[in-house]
């Protein structure tokens, strides 16, 4: 973890301490380090140069033209390519339009420039055979990312701001992006590259108040040190003790996950009296972990939409919140779904058109085999169970059909009186929503025969003058028919 301000020892020795402290070179032959051309990636540059044989690594620059600033962008790339020249380090640089991405993607310049640029870096990491890059972000980022995140409203990860260490894994990417400076601030990083003649670039667009960092920067902190000086000091204990709050809830969702959690192909099912009766702040956290395992990263969740989903744990089932990257999160009876499809969980398979039903015979719908057999009364309870039905084949009346529930549907279901909606029936049996429109109805010309998987119609029912029983099963195609 980052640590509060105080710093006594020499730059480079502080460096090496808190790289072998987080291990964020272990076991690596070769690093990839970001080199912008100002003077924290210089600083970070010249330090692990002088370090790499400690290290046991070969660096490699990565410097990424994102044409943004026209011929200063082309004299950074010129600056960098020099610098590595000089070191003796080998180096990747190349141009990308970021403006271009931003349009097509409909993102901020900001996320464009970052999403283009670690995308960047994969490749570079990719080419030379390596898995991460080093970043020359100081303990002054790490602030600065802390007030950003509270301002737009974070949750407990948020507030840790920068990590030693984090993956970047968008579209199937796995970066490992490591901050060596982390406990370095700016000041320290301008004072390093004076003291060794290093003449890094300005970016005049960091002093540019459009961008929220910039603003938090130039106008919020020193706003903030005139009714705290210490403030500084403050926000990194804050970000210090998110960071151990967030490990422990880490460790026991990981702990409980299995008990809570199941993933069902794309979507994550939990159960619900077990996930109700956690703390909230354990129910937070686990709603995170399932958003991360599917989307693979946080990137577009806020605090926000997990406020949304707890929220809505103890609203009716039915209920359904959309989320982003696609995600649904849906209220079910016993449970809630989580995924970009939770309908596909139902055990029903898509009914698009009605079909009707031979008798006797077989007859094929997309995912189901229903036979049809005419049976003598000893046989009706040779398979009893949801998906098989004996009715009066006199009482049934004609052509029979097999189709989905349909607008102002009723029927008498087996044991009751009166008629009732079949709407009202599904929510009664708890049918969750996502299933309802897969259910097969068997029907006759009158009226509804079979809500298949729950209950007959009690006019269909075999009674003691029964004279000729049909009955009908309905099998999970690949099973054989017959």
């Amino acid at each position: 973890m980052v640590k509060e301000q105080g710093y006594r020892k020499p730059l480079v020795p502080r460096v090496l301490d808190f790289i072998r402290e987080h291990r964020l070179v272990s076991g690596q032959r070769r690093l990839v380090v970001a080199v912008s051309g100002g003077q924290d990636s210089v600083c970070l540059l010249h330090i692990l140069l002088e370090l790499q044989d400690r290290l046991n690594v070969k660096l490699h620059v990565a410097h990424l033209n994102h044409q943004l600033r026209g011929a200063d962008s082309e004299a950074d790339s010129q600056y960098v390519a020099q610098l590595a020249q000089q070191l003796g380090v080998p180096a990747t640089i190349e141009e990308r339009d970021v403006k271009a991405y931003q349009a097509r993607q409909h993102l901020s310049l900001e996320e464009a420039a970052r999403e283009v640029r670690y995308s960047f870096f994969t490749e570079v990491v990719r080419s030379i055979g390596a898995d991460r890059v080093a970043v020359g972000h100081t303990i002054d980022d790490h602030i600065e990312t802390v007030l950003m995140h509270l301002i737009r409203g974070t949750g407990i990860r948020g507030l840790r701001g920068l990590q030693p260490a984090s993956r970047w894994q968008p579209s199937g990417s796995n970066l490992t992006v490591v901050r060596p400076l982390l406990e370095v601030s700016r000041e320290e990083t301008a004072a390093y590259c004076r003291d060794h003649q290093l003449m890094p670039r300005v970016d005049a667009s960091n002093l540019s108040l459009s961008p929220l960092r910039n603003r938090i920067r130039l106008q919020l902190l020193p706003q903030l040190k005139s009714y705290n000086p210490q403030v500084v000091e403050a926000l990194l204990r804050t970000a210090r003790i998110a960071g151990d709050d967030y490990a422990f809830l880490e460790e026991e969702s990981i702990r409980l996950w299995n008990s809570v959690a199941q993933k069902q192909g794309d979507t994550i099912v939990l159960e619900k009296e077990s996930f109700l009766a956690l703390p909230s702040a354990l129910q937070r956290h686990l709603l995170r972990m399932a958003m991360e395992e599917l989307l693979g990263s946080l990137k577009d969740i806020e605090a926000g939409h997990i406020e949304e989903m707890i929220a809505a744990l103890t609203r009716p089932a039915g209920r359904r919140l959309t989320l982003p990257g696609g995600l649904v999160f849906v209220i079910e009876y016993n449970g809630y779904l989580l995924g970009r499809d939770p309908a596909a969980l139902s055990p029903f398979p898509v009914l698009e058109k009605e079909a009707i039903l031979k008798i006797p015979g077989e007859t094929l719908l997309p995912g189901w085999c229903v036979i049809a057999t005419i049976v003598e009364r000893e046989q009706m309870s040779d398979k009893g169970d949801n998906f098989t039905a004996c009715l009066d084949l006199d009482r049934v009346g004609g052509e029979i059909v097999i189709r989905n529930r349909q607008p102002g549907d009723r029927f008498q279901p087996l044991g009751m009186s009166q008629f009732k909606k079949l709407g009202e029936f599904m929510v009664d049996v708890k049918i969750p929503r996502a299933w309802r429109q897969r259910v097969p109805i068997v029907c006759s010309p009158q009226h509804i025969l079979w809500v298949v998987g729950w209950r007959i119609d009690d006019r269909a029912k075999v009674i003691a003058d029964t004279g000729h029983i049909l009955r009908l099963e309905f099998k999970r195609v690949p099973d054989n028919c017959g």
